[in-house]
């Protein structure tokens, strides 16, 4: 029951809630604070034991009580106060594969001169991550939310909380900042590259294929288990990919519409491969979708802008 009205309390608040901009400071009003069901079943204890000193007039069970008693109270500021004046700001989110965890980084400052402890972070699905932070310290804490589909992945309304010191109070506050992450749709497994067109007297280059063996280069998330060189991980050097090559054209198109796939997302999946292995050989690749025209470059931020554009296709009015 705690925690069902604490899910109707918690969409309650971020629905009212505007985008958090800049750095966000916790103080009295943005902070709640409520007994946890221990701290409800210690404050019957309490009401019993006083009941029985009562009835059977112990002093020293007075004694007992009102100490126990100042002991919770004491806790509850020792709870508030372990989340009173925290900073908080939000970073940069990395771009990721569909299938992959995007990873918010956010940045807690204590400006105190008394350490926090027992601070966790916590999305609307369940998603968690605990830390501490020294006094006039700074901690990067890193939550990680599986992306799903490609497109923008934003971590939605967050709850910081404690318990500490002693558990008997649950202490929060929200955090809703406008960050979000970029998702790649998941690359397929493999794709030959499609034929490049060569400008007349440009000649041809070698580019991905299935031919010649052309060396080995380093692992890549999506590379195929077929293409990995075991021979080479069993002589500890390290995770290597198999690279062939097929003579083509200077100039590489990757086309939508040139897809081998009937389905919009397998198609995006196959662009993602093209991209990904026309950049590892280093080859010059532009890139059509409908509205979209790339001109033929190399680079790491060609491939980004590529990808960007791969991942956001028909969901930028959404």
């Amino acid at each position: 029951m705690f925690a069902s009205l604490q899910q109707r309390f918690t969409a309650w608040a971020l629905g009212r809630q505007q985008y958090h901009e800049g750095t966000v400071t916790f103080n009295q009003r943005s902070i709640y604070i409520v007994p946890t069901p221990r701290g409800i079943a210690f404050a019957g204890v309490l009401a019993l034991m006083l009941l029985g000193d009562i009835n059977y007039v112990l002093s020293l069970g007075y004694v007992l009580t009102f100490l126990l008693a100042t002991m919770a109270v004491m806790s509850m500021l020792h709870t508030f106060r372990n989340m009173v004046k925290l900073e908080i700001h939000a970073g940069r989110a990395a771009p990721v594969f569909a299938g992959d965890s995007a990873e918010f980084q956010f940045h807690f400052n204590n400006p105190g001169t008394l350490a926090r402890y027992g601070l966790h972070l916590r999305d609307q699905k369940g998603h968690h991550t605990s830390f501490d932070i020294a006094a006039g310290g700074h901690a990067e804490i890193k939550l990680l939310i599986p992306s799903e589909r490609r497109g923008w992945l934003a971590p939605g309304g967050l709850t910081v909380y404690t318990e500490f010191p002693l558990g008997l109070f649950y202490c929060w506050s929200y955090l809703h900042f406008d960050t979000r992450a970029l998702v790649y749709p998941k690359p397929a497994e493999s794709a030959q590259l499609p034929p490049s067109a060569a400008p007349s007297g440009t000649g041809s280059v070698s580019a991905a294929g299935d031919e010649d063996f052309a060396g080995l280069r380093s692992y890549a998330p999506g590379d195929t288990l077929q293409r990995i060189a075991w021979k080479a991980l069993a002589r500890e050097q390290g995770l290597q990919v198999m690279q062939y090559n097929a003579v083509q054209g200077n100039e590489l198109w990757l086309d939508l519409m040139a897809a081998p796939a009937a389905d919009i997302e397998h198609r995006l999946a196959i662009m993602t491969r093209w991209i990904l292995d026309a950049e590892a050989q280093g080859m010059a690749y532009g890139l059509r979708l409908p509205g979209v025209e790339l001109p033929p470059e190399r680079g790491i931020a060609h491939r980004d802008e590529c990808l960007r554009a791969v991942a956001l296709f028909g969901l930028e009015e959404q």
